[in-house]
């Protein structure tokens, strides 16, 4: 059905037809204009693609800061045995969220998708890439658990550590 709408101020005196079509496209794009757009400064974390809801991300970082103070064992994967760091990682995302984590730190560096460190969630994994080739889980306010180092044991520490903030780190959200 079409109709004409005639000639106005309002429309520059040009007349124009419409047909229900046109009025859906524009419905639609009105609905679409209805949210609130992003502002800078305003971050998405969750927009990126991610095998994780955010509960289970929860799950994950609750389950790890569970496990601090758990002896260190190079080559360790479950509590009893110790962790080393990809070995913490693995447990903890097998445990809480079902997922099969790469072995090495190495493997860990491409692992899931790449997150800016403005974007970084609970649940991230944090992945230092330089000379100390480390890894740990994001769990919110700037710090991160981890297994540091044989001897140690599964600690919290915060990612402005004198330590921590001179190494290279990229972050990844499964």
């Amino acid at each position: 059905m079409n109709s004409r709408h005639p000639a106005t101020p309002e429309n520059g005196g040009r007349t124009h037809r419409t047909t229900r079509w046109g009025a859906a496209l524009w419905l639609l794009l009105l609905t679409g204009c209805a949210t609130t757009p992003m502002q800078p400064g305003d971050r998405a974390p969750d927009a990126l693609p991610s095998r994780l809801t955010l509960d289970v991300s929860h799950d994950v970082t609750i389950s790890a800061l569970g496990l601090v103070g758990t002896p260190y064992r190079w080559g360790g994967n479950t509590p009893d045995t110790g962790f080393d760091c990809s070995g913490l990682i693995g447990y903890v995302y097998k445990t809480r969220a079902g997922l099969a984590v790469p072995r090495t730190v190495a493997q860990l560096v491409h692992w899931g998708q790449p997150v800016a460190a403005d974007a970084v969630r609970t649940g991230d994994l944090v992945v230092f890439t330089g000379a100390a080739m480390h890894a740990g889980i994001y769990v919110g306010e700037g710090r991160f658990v981890h297994a540091p180092s044989t001897g140690g044991e599964v600690r919290l520490d915060p990612l402005a550590a004198k330590y921590w903030a001179r190494q290279p780190v990229v972050y990844r959200r499964p």
